[in-house]
């Protein structure tokens, strides 16, 4: 029988060794470094793990550390225990939750639902850029020729999918850029605790910046997605802000003149200026959802992808006022794959439908990217917070919302994927 000193240290959990969090990996089953750098509103605390494998050693290593910083940063420790249980999806640290007919992928760092893919087709129906994607937190000035400058860059660097715009829906003001907000907001890059549990996935995040605190939750059932968002105003003052989702469509989903759409639009205009290099939409033109005036004569239709070997294009739409509920549903013939999203009017008005066709040639897109935005939110354009208040309504509906005083605001919207042989003309709620 073993000595029971022994015995009693093994009925005890083992403080961990610190050389698992900094020894020379040289085993077989090493991983790669593991870097994780959380800031919150009241200090900021980085701090670098390598680990040594994903063992149970490592995972109390991990816990241990977490709760060590948690009088200090109660934030970054909770950050930390959701790490475990996480992987790599294109390099980048994620968690899944799915059932027999999705699955779904979240990032740590920015929270983005990267991926829905349903396995019925293995198509995910979301955008994946064709450049190599890094964590936020990892952007210096070194990745500037490769993702832009630090205004759009920590975002390009890691968007895939469907990110989150929050608190703005657009660039930040130069004042803003200086003081370290990021294009279409934090939400896009800050770090999220990720937890799963059975067929739901929960994300919590905390803006520094905006004082805000942000919850989603996802529940699986059976091909429908339901989530729910709740947003916190940490601060003493009552907050105008943009919140958008920018949902992001991509191959094989998305082809050429072939995968369709239908949304609940109604008025309609044209981005006001110069949106891209391949624009073929009349600037700032009013129109009626579907048919947008063409710059050279006619109309475009916007329930079908462009054919053409190079476009680009933004058009904001105001959501049927008749209408609860809004939605918007695309079609792909070949995988007989519908996928579309239905939310409460009431909390995103306005859809944005962003075209991108090869026309970006600067790094990192290079002319080689193909999506379409489906951007449903509080404001109908991507411009700075300024803007967005001083343009306060567009066909005399507000163009962002507020968010009071140590208030929560909760909202809630499904997402639907569908074998189809048709598009579905409409899309709602189930229960």
């Amino acid at each position: 029988m073993p000595p029971p000193i022994r015995r009693r240290r093994a009925a005890r959990p083992e403080k961990p060794d610190d050389s698992l969090l900094g020894r020379d990996a040289s085993r077989s089953d090493v991983n790669d470094r593991l870097c994780f750098a959380v800031k919150n509103a009241q200090q900021s605390i980085s701090v670098v793990l390598t680990a040594a494998s994903h063992s149970v050693r490592r995972e109390a290593a991990i816990r241990h550390y977490a709760l060590r910083y948690a009088e200090r940063d109660r934030g970054f420790s909770r950050i930390m225990l959701g790490l475990m249980g996480t992987f790599k999806y294109r390099g980048r640290r994620a968690a899944v939750v799915e059932n027999d007919a999705l699955r779904v992928t979240i990032l740590v760092e920015g929270g983005h639902i990267a991926e829905i893919l349903d396995k019925r087709t293995g198509v995910s129906p979301l955008w994946i850029p064709s450049w190599p994607s890094i964590e936020p937190s990892n952007y210096s000035s070194s990745h500037a020729h490769l993702y832009g400058g630090p205004a759009d860059g920590p975002l390009l660097a890691g968007i895939m999918g469907h990110n989150l715009c929050l608190d703005i829906f657009g660039g930040p003001s130069d004042e803003e850029a200086v003081a370290g907000l990021t294009a279409h907001g934090e939400g896009s890059i800050v770090p999220y605790e990720l937890d799963t549990r059975g067929n739901t996935l929960s994300a919590h995040a905390v803006f520094p910046l905006a004082s805000l605190e942000f919850e989603r939750r996802l529940e699986l059932r059976n091909g429908s997605i339901e989530v729910t968002e709740t947003l916190t105003n940490l601060s003493a003052c009552d907050r105008p802000i943009g919140w958008t989702q920018h949902v992001t469509l991509g191959p094989p989903f998305l082809q050429h003149g072939s995968t369709e759409f239908r949304t609940s639009a109604t008025r309609s205009r044209v981005f006001e200026s110069t949106f891209g290099a391949g624009d073929y939409l009349v600037a700032g033109a009013d129109f009626d959802w579907p048919h947008a005036p063409r710059s050279d004569g006619g109309t475009a239709d916007l329930q079908r992808f462009s054919d053409a070997p190079s476009s680009s294009a933004y058009t904001c739409h105001l959501m049927d006022r008749s209408r609860d509920n809004a939605f918007f549903v695309a079609f792909s013939a070949s995988p007989r794959l519908g996928f579309g999203y239905v939310w409460r009017r009431r909390d995103f008005p306005w859809l944005g439908i962003w075209e991108e066709n090869r026309s970006r040639t600067a790094s990192p897109w290079n002319g080689n990217e193909v999506t379409r935005g489906m951007e449903f939110g509080a404001s109908p354009f991507p411009e700075t917070r300024r803007r967005m208040i001083d343009r306060g309504r567009l066909f005399d509906e507000p163009t962002y919302r507020w968010i009071p005083a140590h208030r929560s605001v909760t909202v809630d919207y499904q997402i639907h994927v569908l074998e189809a042989d048709v598009i579905p003309e409409t899309l709602g709620f189930t229960p």
